[in-house]
């Protein structure tokens, strides 16, 4: 997986695929790591415009960025995500579709990765089936996939290996008490992937 550098929250001049990009690529990086000092401050200053059920989850967390300090942050993630023993709650897909981490949905996606071209990097210990790592690939389809195909593949990607699960894993971080900065990325999360479902089922 790859992670996101100097992520641009609002580009208005390229366009809402550009704005979808951006957002599946924020997501990889809050999921994937407890976010730096620097996108913290960077979410914070950013606009919060607008009506809906997306915009309000954003507004949220900026919100909560605009109280949050790394240190805290990051804390709140390695007792959510990490832990002693079992997490608190797991970030792989497997574990929602068949209740066991490494089972059959990792080996299907693990064929899809490999037809789309796309291969995990060696320094990466996590599996394919990370959240962070769906997200990174949903926005590397929209933002290099082949023309020709481009929202058939993003919808079939989706479909596959996300739509299933993403919400019940978004669920479960809002309902820990433990989860402060967490709880508004998951309703953001949450809240997008029920925009994309929707937009899917309309092409």
């Amino acid at each position: 997986m790859t992670t996101v550098q100097n992520v641009h929250i609002e580009r208005p001049d390229q366009g809402e695929e550009a704005a979808r990009a951006d957002l599946y690529g924020l997501l990889a990086d809050l999921f994937y790591a407890p976010p730096s000092q620097v996108l913290i401050d960077q979410i914070a200053a950013s606009p919060t415009e607008g009506e809906g059920t997306l915009q309000q989850a954003w507004a949220e967390l900026v919100d909560a960025c605009s109280r949050a300090r790394h240190e805290t942050v990051r804390e709140e993630y390695e007792t959510l995500f990490i832990g002693v023993g079992k997490p608190e709650v797991i970030l792989y897909g497997s574990y929602y579709l068949s209740g066991f981490m490494m089972e059959k949905p990792l080996a299907e996606l693990r064929a899809d990765l490999a037809r789309l071209g796309i291969e995990r990097a060696e320094e990466i210990s996590e599996s394919e089936d990370h959240i962070a790592t769906l997200c990174a690939v949903m926005r590397y389809l929209i933002e290099s996939g082949d023309e020709s195909d481009r929202l058939a593949q993003q919808q079939g990607f989706f479909a596959a290996h996300m739509r299933k699960w993403v919400g019940d894993c978004c669920e479960a971080i809002e309902t820990r008490p433990q989860a402060v900065f967490y709880r508004p990325v998951a309703r953001l999360a949450r809240a997008f992937f029920d925009v994309e479902a929707l937009a899917f089922d309309m092409l």
